[in-house]
Parts: C-alpha cells; structure tokens; sequence
C-alpha cells in the first residue's frame, strides 16, 4: 500500500521530538503541519523536513490520510471533529478534551465517520509495562493484590507554559500526569478502576489554583488497590511501577518516560530475576500500530475508548480532590 501521509495539527514539541520522527521510521510521510501562527508554522515546517505548512485548519486535512493532534486540550475536539468531518483518521493527544462528555461525542462520531481514533498514550507502548501485563496474565505473581505508580518528576522550562497557568487550557498535573498513570495502570492490569480518592498540591510552580503535585489511591473491578504520586516538581526522584500479587512482585523502575528504558524486578518464591524486556521506540509502536489500524489490521494500541477511560480516573481524582470524598469512576461510554 502507499505511504500513509500525515497533516500536523499543532507545530508542538511532542510531535517534533516523537511523532514526526516515528511517523518517519513507520515509513509514513508528515506531509503538512498547522499552526494559528502561520510564520511559525512555515519555520517548524522548514526545521523538521515538512513539504507545507498552513495556519487554516481545513488545509491541514487536504491530501492526506491521517492526522496528529497536538495542540493544547481546549482545542482537540473542534479540530478532531473537523478531522473527522473530513474522513480522516486521528491520533489525539491525551487528554482528549476538557470533558468526558466531549472526549465520548469525540468517539461517537469517528465511528460515525468510520474512521480510526486512536489516543496517543505512548507508555502502554514501553517495553517495561508489556512485560508486566504478560508476566500478570501468565500468573508470575499470582493474584495482583496492589500496585504502585511513582511519576513525580520535574516539568522543565520549555514545557511549562500553559500547563502551569491557563486552567482553560487544561493545566495541572492531573490532566498532564495522572491521565497516563491511568492508562499505564488499566493497561499493565487488565483491569478497570471504579472509585478514586485524591489529594492535590499547589507546590509553587504553578499559579495560584492549578496544582502540580497529587496523590491518590484507586480501587479497581477486581478488587486491587493502586496508588499514584505525580508531580511537576520533583528534580531528583526517580519513577517507577509495582504491581504486588499473592505469588510475587514486579518491581519496575526508570519506566515512566518516553525514552525506551527501564528494568522489571520479578521477585517470587523461588528468588528473584530481571524480566526480558523488549525496549522499543515507544511512539514506534504507536504509529505503527496505528498505520496498521487505517490498512484495516487491528486497532491502535490506545483506542479513543482508552482516552475516555483513563480521563475518566484522571477527572474523578481532579473530583476527589475539590470535595473531600471518594468518587465513583465514570466507566460507561
């Protein structure tokens, strides 16, 4: 088949460090990108190896097959349902909307379309939580009993911005953290969560009443309870994830980040051993994946189900955390 081309909605630093060069090594063609800035549209065009560069939307969709989202979160709606409009496939970044009711029309009308919706979670696709998902479904541990994200971290400068400041735009951790440890932990678990208790924190770097730090604990369908830490302030913790079970642990470590790394520690009766991980490029995976999908073979490794699902963890700790109580997750579709 032909090469699937790509139209770049947002000129963003996710799409110039990973998915243009993944979409690249796929054997894709990023074909346009669009900014509401056209002069800097055309200088990120120039810089990245991109044939065009518009600042209207609708050109952004004119002769190709697929689009990336990548603008800030009060935006993904419009131009994915314009996308769609247009009969063209989408990867959005996470997450999908400012609500859960806009991210679920999001899905019902690519459906409607009868086009591929795929959520750009990148860490279901590490080799680090493959190997945990396929060690839990193989009993190494047992029944999984609990688990434990570590994903506090330091936002550096050049990504701070509107994530610190614009709550319009979808600022604070939670919207920008938790949302993939909720992914990460559906994912590795093969579960879904069903109530969440959260508290969050204004750590001082960001303004007054967006948050950048948050603890919570999540109560999944089968029973296992999972805690998260997620921060933008942390410069000097390390990340991690466990999942203890009535038979063993995994105990993985350097695992929540882009970069294909990280170890998985598989402790058991019989003593301990490294799992073999499998560390591919993360957004690799996803395009191709992806790519795979529009050919008509499979779907993406996070569908535009798995967006709303894993808002829905984030949204209702974002919930937990203004009222004080536990709070049901919003699973239906």
């Amino acid at each position: 088949m032909s090469a699937i081309r790509w139209g770049l909605v947002g000129a963003s630093t996710i799409a110039r460090e990973w998915v243009i060069p993944a979409i690249r090594a796929a054997g894709g063609i990023p074909h346009i990108v669009m900014s509401s800035d056209a002069a800097r549209a055309q200088v990120y065009a120039q810089a990245n190896g991109i044939a065009h560069s518009t600042d209207r939307l609708s050109a952004a969709f004119e002769g190709v097959d697929a689009v990336h989202i990548s603008t800030t979160n009060e935006l993904h709606m419009s131009q994915a349902l314009a996308a769609f409009a247009a009969g063209r496939h989408v990867l959005c970044e996470k997450p999908l909307a400012m609500s859960l009711a806009d991210a679920r029309t999001m899905v019902t009308a690519a459906h409607a379309a009868g086009v591929v919706m795929g959520t750009n979670h990148h860490l279901r696709n590490a080799g680090t939580h493959r190997a945990m998902r396929e060690a839990i479904l193989a009993g190494k541990i047992g029944k999984p009993l609990f688990a434990r994200v570590f994903h506090a971290v330091f936002l550096p400068p050049h990504l701070q911005g509107w994530r610190i400041t614009t709550p319009g735009a979808g600022a604070g951790v939670v919207a920008d953290i938790t949302v993939h440890d909720a992914d990460t932990l559906r994912f590795v678990l093969n579960d879904e969560p069903v109530e969440v208790t959260a508290f969050t924190q204004e750590g001082g770097m960001g303004a007054a009443g967006i948050e950048d730090g948050v603890m919570g604990v999540v109560r999944f369908r089968s029973g296992v309870l999972a805690q998260f830490h997620d921060a933008f302030t942390c410069q000097y913790a390390g990340t991690g994830f466990e999942v203890h079970g009535t038979e063993g642990s995994l105990i993985a470590t350097n695992c929540m980040t882009q970069k294909p790394v990280g170890e998985v520690l598989w402790r058991h009766k019989g003593g301990e051993a490294q799992l073999v991980i499998d560390h591919g490029n993360l957004y690799e995976r996803a395009i191709d994946a992806f790519h795979a999908a529009v050919q008509g073979r499979g779907a993406p490794s996070a569908t535009g189900e798995d967006g709303v699902r894993s808002m829905a963890l984030a949204f209702a700790a974002l919930e937990s955390a203004r009222t004080g109580r536990a709070v049901s997750v919003a699973a239906e579709m």
